[in-house]
């Protein structure tokens, strides 16, 4: 008889409502954070503010949003995910509120920046795997990840068209009131995803695990480490793409909805990819996985930039980006709790979630340095491809090997 994917506390129905409710309020965020670039140039146009100030804009918010997720991760951990999780919506709301009044770059940076951040900490990938880690089985953790990963992208194929749609028939603040409606529809998501609270944590039995024990092991852990510096990577060339392709694609001449197109073809293959890296996790070395994204992205993102852009090229170039877009969050997550187990969980992957977000602040802000200094993306795009093959070949090599208390655990178990 197969064994049933989810806690045995819950039946399936709920396992299923409460993982519905935290792939909704992801999907939405992500869908919403990964659509901002659009509205660069109009807002651009219409205040007056430069492409490397949007892009400084974006690049507050992803390292706000990767100073505040450790601090988010272990309140988290402590005290459930529900609170966390209703006050991002709510600060979700906010921030596309002060950017849709903005007169200048400062309230854009307060607004998209620093409130979206911290929105973010709250809503995305680290309570989302908190909540699957919680209702699904070990064996089956890897890829509740990724399915859960993959409900981020849902909302990018959705939101992008939208916002482009909006910008194009209303203008940018219209588009930005429109987003501000779609966080209403976070809080519910968010109330039921947080159900996964009373479910309880696995017995340690006789191994006692602290925060700062657990802290002390990540120090220590040379893996651990390696996969954190590799995230960085994994930051800067999302974020530099997300943030920068669209005025990219008006650069050569190419209707600004193909930009959109784009992104929503990276959303809808990352569906896909997300589930398949989550299921290729639960059967392979993660560590092995991650390394051949990181590869296989430096050699797409090269490719792509060094040959004219096209609508056909552009709408390949983000199949294949999708298809390994956020694959890294289940072996990510799944390393990390193979590794430490899940006690701690949003806490260390918020840790090694900091090195991304400083990716994404230089992804996003340095690729508008270098296109206002040059006039172009070649230097960005060749460093972006350059360190995503150091960090690959990096993760390959990366110790995997449990903690010896977490080895103790699963003696523990067997027995």
């Amino acid at each position: 008889m197969t064994q049933p994917f989810h806690h045995a506390s819950l039946s399936r129905a709920q396992s299923i409502w409460i993982l519905g409710g935290a792939a909704l309020m992801l999907s939405l965020a992500m869908g919403m954070r990964q659509s901002q670039g659009l509205f660069m140039r109009p807002i651009g146009e219409d205040l007056g503010v430069s492409a490397s100030d949007y892009a400084f804009a974006l690049a507050i918010q992803n390292i706000v949003w990767g100073v505040t997720q450790p601090f988010t991760g272990a309140l988290v951990d402590r005290y459930g995910t529900r609170w966390a999780a209703l006050i991002g919506c709510l600060l979700y709301a906010a921030g596309f509120t002060l950017t849709a009044f903005a007169t200048g770059p400062v309230q854009i940076m307060l607004g998209a920046g620093v409130l979206i951040g911290v929105a973010l900490s709250c809503t995305t990938s680290g309570i989302a795997a908190k909540i699957a880690a919680r209702v699904v089985r070990p064996e089956r953790r890897s890829l509740a990840f990724g399915l859960v990963s993959a409900a981020g992208s849902i909302g990018t194929f959705f939101c992008a068209p939208l916002a482009q749609g909006a910008i194009a028939a209303y203008g940018w603040q219209i588009a930005t009131f429109v987003f501000i409606g779609l966080t209403a529809a976070m809080l519910p998501a968010a109330f039921l995803g947080s159900r996964a609270d009373k479910v309880p944590l696995p017995s340690q039995g006789a191994v006692s695990e602290t925060l700062g024990q657990t802290l002390g092991e990540a120090r220590r852990h040379g893996g651990y480490i390696v996969m954190a510096a590799a995230f960085f990577v994994c930051g800067l060339q999302l974020v530099f793409i997300t943030t920068h392709l669209p005025t990219y694609l008006a650069d050569c001449g190419i209707d600004p909805m193909v930009g959109a197109q784009a992104l929503a073809v990276i959303g809808a293959f990352n569906v896909f990819g997300s589930w398949l890296f989550g299921w290729l996790g639960d059967r392979y070395p993660k560590r092995t996985l991650l390394g051949l994204i990181y590869l296989l992205r430096s050699f797409i993102l090269a490719a792509y930039f060094m040959f004219p852009a096209s609508q056909a090229t552009t709408l390949l170039f983000a199949a294949a980006m999708g298809t390994l877009w956020l694959g890294v969050i289940p072996l990510v997550n799944g390393l990390v709790a193979q590794i430490f187990g899940i006690r701690f969980l949003a806490t260390l992957t918020g840790i090694a979630f900091f090195s991304h977000q400083v990716g994404s602040f230089l992804g996003a802000w340095a690729g508008g340095v270098i296109y206002d200094s040059l006039g172009s993306y070649s230097l960005a795009w060749q460093l972006a491809a350059g360190i995503g093959v150091a960090a690959g070949l990096m993760q390959l090599f990366m110790n995997d090997r449990p903690t010896p208390r977490m080895a103790a655990l699963q003696t523990q178990a067997a027995e």
